[in-house]
């Protein structure tokens, strides 16, 4: 259900704005009356109002004059303005009009089909450009989030290669450079611990190309690269996590395909130890002849209801990278109370070669 918009109806006699509510109820937006043009201006300088329906004709301040003021306020100046006449109007008086920021005429007696239309029609244009402006907003967020993301990333894998993997070449060239120093005897010592804090670092650097891009995904497929992240995650992070995938010996999909299964379980689980509190989770994939089903469930404390809704501002990159790989595979992506905790479902159609080209 769309979120309700404000139509601000202006007009000195109370009959005539009965009326166009009347015609305007079935609209199901936010009617807002003035009697005057005075009225009208304290209406918009206390509610954004999506359209304003004004009367020409009007003591004091006259529809034109009324649209002069209002277009001189910045926030106003895309705001749609229908004037209403019940005099036939001159090009001239329309020009006139036109030039102080109106989109479109009504006359009198007014078609009652006519005027919800072309207020149906400005209405849900001010709502997508309301949306397009928070998507935006959201957009430059989430860009923000995600190099703030990647500038994280990097130095967490330069503290691994520094702490690690660096150290055991550290002492390795160490031992290496007094190895000409020591005696005969204890030389094959020496090369011996060489070669053992080399085969500690060559394993470093396989924990961390494992974790970035698991080589099984390529070489073996889906199954045995996720079974193998969950049983490093269940030791990593102490959370008690099943894997249960069906059939188990499903046939290879396509790599793209594999991957994207493959990293929607693992932010899934990361955003799990991250901040569900959760003791146990459980990951479950199910193959069938048109498509993919992926659902991962913990028993934590569950997620906002604004942020199962995506609504903007509530998400992180993590959820936001996630629903964009769904969106590009053509899939869907709910996120669910599970009562305790949060139950991530999503199903993406398993494409044909050609659709996949």
């Amino acid at each position: 259900m769309p979120d309700k918009v404000n139509i601000l109806m202006v007009d000195d006699q109370p009959g005539k704005l009965l009326s166009y509510e009347a015609v305007l109820a079935e609209l199901g937006e936010n009617l807002i009356k003035a009697q005057s043009g005075r009225e009208a201006l304290d209406h918009l300088l206390k509610t954004d109002i999506a359209v304003i329906l004004m009367d020409v004709s009007m003591p004091e301040l006259n529809g034109f004059e009324l649209a002069d003021m209002i277009r001189e306020h910045p926030r106003f100046h895309d705001t749609a303005i229908i004037f209403i006449s019940a005099v036939c109007m001159t090009d001239e008086d329309r020009i006139r009009g036109y030039k102080r920021g109106a989109v479109d005429y009504i006359t009198v007696p007014i078609i009652p089909e006519l005027m919800r239309a072309k207020v149906r029609v400005f209405a849900e244009l001010y709502r997508k450009t309301r949306q397009l402006a928070i998507l935006n907003h959201e957009l430059r967020r989430l860009s923000g989030s995600m190099i703030a993301a990647q500038d994280k990333e990097r130095r967490r894998i330069a503290r691994e290669l520094h702490d690690s993997l660096g150290q055991e070449l550290s002492a390795a060239k160490i031992v290496a450079d007094r190895i000409p120093e020591r005696s005969a005897e204890s030389k094959d010592l020496a090369a011996a611990e060489v070669s053992t804090l080399i085969g500690h670092a060559l394993q470093q650097v396989r924990s961390i190309s494992h974790l970035l891009h698991p080589p099984m995904l390529d070489e073996v497929g889906l199954t045995s690269a996720l079974e193998w992240y969950v049983e490093g995650f269940t030791r990593r992070s102490g959370i008690e996590t099943a894997i249960d995938i069906v059939p188990p010996d499903f046939h290879r999909l396509a790599p793209a395909l594999e991957t994207t299964v493959f990293r929607i379980v693992q932010e899934a689980l990361t955003n799990v130890l991250r901040h569900s509190q959760a003791r146990r989770a459980s990951v479950s994939l199910v193959i069938a002849d048109n498509h993919v089903s992926v659902t991962v469930r913990d028993d934590g404390r569950g997620m906002a209801d604004q942020t199962r809704k995506f609504r903007p501002g509530t998400i992180g990159i993590g959820l936001a990278g996630m629903r964009q790989r769904v969106k590009e595979s053509g899939g869907e992506l709910h996120l669910r109370d599970a009562n305790p905790g949060t139950l991530v479902e999503v199903v993406i159609p398993i494409r044909t070669g050609s659709e996949q080209s």
